[in-house]
């Protein structure tokens, strides 16, 4: 599986944005997909994941209420739906794909390459 990741850019804090990450190949419905970042000089940290059916989702409790992760297998494609960004949600921003749900980072196989998110105050 290939992951690109698209959609992320400079937003103010309170704004919104959505980040698609595209996959190719055909067995995209059959692994979970979650969504990961990095800020500067810290480790990646799990944001969110979604199962395969797209009937489970669990966030970390930073973005609990305010990120939404959803899936199209006919398109290939997860998003991330962020409302209310904060300063610190400033990231890159990636996502992965595993064949276990879970947040932890050993559990994905396939990472994409990443898209930038930036809030100012």
């Amino acid at each position: 599986v290939q992951l690109q990741a698209s959609g992320g850019g400079l937003v103010q804090a309170g704004g919104s944005l959505r980040l698609s990450c595209a996959a190719s190949g055909r067995t995209f419905s059959r692994y979970y997909m979650g969504w990961f970042r990095q800020a500067p000089g810290k480790e990646r940290e799990f944001v969110a994941v979604i199962s395969w059916s797209a009937g489970n989702t669990y966030y970390a409790d930073s973005v609990k209420g305010r990120f939404t992760i959803s899936r199209d297998n006919a398109k290939n494609t997860v998003y991330l739906q962020m409302n209310s960004l904060k300063p610190e949600d400033t990231a890159v921003y990636y996502c992965a794909a595993g064949n276990t749900y879970g947040s932890a980072r050993h559990l994905y196989d396939y990472w994409g390459q990443g898209t930038q998110v930036t809030v100012s105050s």
